[in-house]
């Protein structure tokens, strides 16, 4: 479990070291240019990544509890739902306009829907750990940039496109699932 708490804690340092020390990231910036510095806190993203799923493959199984019976298809659901809360803010369409955090919003519902299917250490500390990050993450925002201005609302056509494309992102993971011998359609896990 060390390569998952590695890289647990590699995303929560990557994307909030902008908001927790703003001066090392301005002198990262000043040293290395804009994008190089980019592109190094995108590799220690990537890195978090990495480590995050190989971390969790390799997770020894230890029971903490029992999902409920049928909880697969509210875990569907609620993923679609993240899938589709996570694009609303680079679509552009109505919705944007409605929801100052989609993006965090749907990392928090992916995290609250695997843990319904999943009663396992190794889930509980990631998704757990990304519910407890989004958290702060939107808390930390809202305190840094004060009150929301709502941008201007887009096209509805972009909202309905998202959809689409939201259900087509869900097939293509449950598929990925799938072929790693974790059928997301069975209702109740065990």
């Amino acid at each position: 479990m060390l390569y998952l708490i590695a890289g647990i804690l590699l995303w929560a340092l990557a994307h909030m070291v902008k908001r927790l020390m703003p001066g090392f990231r301005r002198d990262l910036t000043i040293a290395l240019g804009e994008q190089p510095s980019r592109g190094l806190v995108a590799a220690a993203i990537a890195a978090a990544l990495i480590l995050m799923v190989v971390g969790f493959i390799r997770a020894e199984t230890i029971p903490v509890y029992a999902p409920l019976p049928g909880m697969g298809h509210v875990n569907n659901l609620l993923m679609v739902v993240a899938i589709f809360a996570m694009g609303i803010g680079p679509a552009g369409g109505r919705l944007n306009a409605r929801f100052r955090h989609p993006m965090l919003f749907g990392v928090i519902l992916w995290g609250v829907a695997h843990l319904l299917v999943n009663g396992d250490l190794a889930s509980i500390l990631l998704f757990g750990s990304m519910i407890l990050w989004a958290l702060l993450e939107i808390r930390l925002i809202n305190q840094q940039e004060g009150p929301w201005e709502r941008p201007m609302p887009g096209n509805a056509v972009q909202d309905g496109k998202l959809f689409l494309g939201s259900v087509f992102v869900y097939i293509v993971i449950a598929g990925i699932h799938w072929l790693a011998d974790h059928n997301p359609f069975l209702g109740t896990y065990g």
